[in-house]
């Protein structure tokens, strides 16, 4: 016997509205008295790590974390062919940015003639959500970039031969994962106030031992001696400094006239 959607409907109450795990029927076990903890998975792989540089409202072109598909030129999606005729449709793209974020990023989704995305919107027909009140509604996973028309009818009166589903909307583009990354600062010149938490240096060389880095300053600075010998740390134009060695003994030496010695 299949399951019954009645016990699906049990299983989801539980795991999304209490975040447990399902033992026993409604009947015998209300969800408030399920006692097992069953979280869902958060995977820090799909985090999306730059959400706070998404803009409230979509731009009209791609731009930092946002890769913007514009009515002018929608994704040209390709029907599912494991499911019914014309019932699901991949945009083959993940990572679209959901309603939750603005209401402008919710999709818009046109029927046209294959091959020609340029004029779906001003040519084709446009389907709402809500559908023609035919049970043809649409529901578009965001996370997968999957359309499926998921009420009882396709869309009232829609001929798909010949035609695709075209998405326009936009993606997160940005960095994944969880924690800080590390920065590269390889050959960079650093100007003005910069402030760096926790940096590590390596491979550096400095022309007070016959390297090529920096040996002299007019005024606050710091001194990398050569091959990773010595760090120091200049205050002023002239007085104390205090310097770290390789092998990790801290020392003072003096800055004369602008020259670490």
């Amino acid at each position: 016997m299949a399951v019954s959607d009645t016990q699906k409907v049990d299983y989801l109450w539980k795991k999304l509205g209490y975040g447990v795990a399902k033992t026993d029927t409604n009947d015998n076990k209300l969800a408030p008295n399920e006692s097992i903890s069953s979280p869902l998975i958060l995977r820090g792989d799909k985090v999306w790590k730059q959400a706070d540089t998404i803009p409230g409202t979509m731009p009209a072109s791609s731009a930092g974390v946002v890769t913007v598909y514009p009515t002018s030129a929608p994704n040209q999606t390709t029907v599912d062919d494991t499911a019914s005729a014309n019932r699901t449709w991949k945009t083959g793209l993940t990572d679209w940015i959901p309603p939750e974020i603005g209401s402008t990023y919710q999709v818009k989704v046109y029927v046209h003639t294959t091959g020609q995305a340029g004029n779906a919107a001003s040519g084709g027909d446009q389907l709402f959500a809500v559908g023609s009140g035919n049970n043809d509604e649409w529901f578009f996973d965001y996370q997968a970039g999957v359309l499926n028309f998921i009420g009882t009818n396709l869309p009232n009166g829609i001929n798909f031969s010949g035609k695709s589903i075209y998405i326009s909307g936009a993606r997160y583009t940005g960095t994944f994962g969880v924690g800080g990354g590390a920065a590269d600062f390889n050959d960079t010149t650093l100007t003005g106030n910069t402030t760096i938490t926790r940096a590590i240096l390596s491979n550096v060389l400095g022309t007070q031992y016959g390297g090529t880095g920096v040996a002299s300053f007019t005024k606050d600075g710091v001194f990398i001696g050569a091959n990773t010998s010595t760090v120091g740390f200049v205050s002023g134009s002239s007085g104390q400094v205090f310097q770290v060695a390789a092998n990790g003994t801290p020392t003072f030496s003096v800055l004369d006239g602008g020259t670490f010695s």
